[in-house]
C-alpha cells in the first residue's frame, strides 16, 4: 500500500498538486493542499489527516528558524503541529539545513560563486543556505531588513546579521506568522518597488520562491534564481523576464519541483519516524536528491 505525504500550505490552493512516485521500492503519494491564508481552516486539515496520512509538511509557514546554531520556534506553526498527535508533523527546516547547504557545494562546478554576486532576500528562513554562500566566498546580501520590515538597510555581513538574529528572533516568532511572510493571495500579488534594485545589483537569487517573485522586476536578463517549490508557470514568468538558469534544489516531479516540507515529510513517512541532520544526509545520498539545472533561455 503506498505511503501518503501531504502538504497544508497556508498558500494558494490554486497551487495544489497530486503525484505518485516510487522511492526506494516504495510507492508514495505526494499531494499539496493550500488553505488560502486561512489559518483555521489549516488547523481543522491537519487535525482531519492525523492518523491517516504517514507524514504533514507545513507549508507557507516555518515552524523552526535557526540563526547560527540556535533554533527559534514560530508560535503559529508551533499549533500547527500539535493540532496532530499521531501523525508527524515537518516543515523543511532539517532538509533546507542539510539539502540547500550541500547543493552550493554541488553547484561550484557550473558557478564561480567567488566572483557571483548573491541576493538572499530572507536569510533568517535559510540560514544553512546563508553560511554555505558565505563558506563559498560569494558576495551576499543579505535582505531581511529590507523585504521582512520594509527598511532600506542592505547586510553584507553573516556575523552581523546572526547578532541581529540573536536579538530580534525571540520577539518576531511570537507575532501572527502573516506579519512576516505573504500567505494566501498575498502570495501572488507582485510589489515592484524600491526594492527592486537589489535584484538589478545580484548575478543569482536564492531563496524562498514567493519572497523571490513578490519584489521582482520585469527586467532578469542574465540573472540566475536558486530556489525551492516552482510550477510551470513559474518557470515561464521566469522565462519572460529573461532568467537565464533556474536551479532548483528539489528535484521536479510531473513539471513542478515540491517545497522542502514535501520531501522532508516524504523522508520521514519512508523511514517512518522524524530524523536528524545525518539520517536526512543519508537519505539525500540514497534517492541521489541533488540540484536541478533548467536552461530557460535555450529552451525558448
Amino acid at each position: 500500500m503506498a505511503k501518503h505525504v501531504v502538504s497544508v500550505s497556508l498558500g494558494a490552493s490554486r497551487r495544489d498538486s497530486v503525484v505518485q512516485v516510487e522511492l526506494l521500492g516504495e510507492e508514495v503519494v505526494l499531494e499539496r493542499r493550500g488553505t488560502d491564508g486561512d489559518f483555521q481552516k489549516a488547523l481543522r486539515l491537519i487535525a482531519e489527516l492525523d492518523g491517516k496520512v504517514d507524514a504533514i509538511g507545513l507549508g507557507g509557514i516555518d515552524l523552526y528558524l535557526w540563526a547560527g546554531g540556535r533554533r527559534y520556534t514560530i508560535r503559529d506553526a508551533k499549533r500547527l503541529k500539535e493540532a496532530a498527535r499521531k501523525t508527524p508533523v515537518v516543515d523543511g527546516s532539517g532538509l533546507k539545513h542539510t539539502l540547500e547547504r550541500r547543493a552550493v557545494a554541488q553547484l561550484a562546478g557550473l558557478i564561480d560563486w567567488k566572483n557571483t554576486k548573491v541576493l538572499l532576500p530572507s536569510a533568517v528562513d535559510r540560514f544553512g543556505l546563508a553560511e554555505a554562500l558565505h563558506e563559498a566566498g560569494a558576495k551576499v546580501l543579505y535582505g531581511d531588513f529590507i523585504f521582512a520590515l520594509g527598511l532600506p538597510i542592505p547586510l553584507y555581513s553573516l556575523s552581523f546579521l546572526q547578532k541581529l538574529a540573536f536579538v530580534l528572533l525571540p520577539v518576531l516568532t511570537q507575532l501572527p506568522f502573516q506579519l512576516l511572510y505573504p500567505t494566501g493571495e498575498k502570495q501572488e500579488k507582485r510589489a515592484v518597488d524600491w526594492r527592486s534594485r537589489y535584484y538589478t545589483w545580484a548575478d543569482l537569487v536564492a531563496g524562498d520562491w514567493h519572497y523571490i517573485k513578490r519584489h521582482m522586476p520585469d527586467e532578469m536578463r542574465g540573472k540566475m534564481v536558486l530556489t525551492n517549490t516552482t510550477t510551470e508557470e513559474d518557470v515561464a514568468f521566469l522565462r519572460e523576464r529573461g532568467v537565464k538558469r533556474l536551479i532548483t534544489t528539489t528535484p521536479r516531479l510531473n513539471g513542478r519541483s515540491f517545497g522542502t516540507n514535501v520531501m522532508e515529510a516524504l523522508l520521514v513517512a519512508l523511514a517512518g519516524r522524524e530524523l536528524g541532520e545525518e539520517e536526512y544526509l543519508r537519505y539525500i545520498d540514497l534517492l541521489g536528491l541533488r540540484p536541478q539545472v533548467l536552461d530557460l533561455q535555450e529552451e525558448a
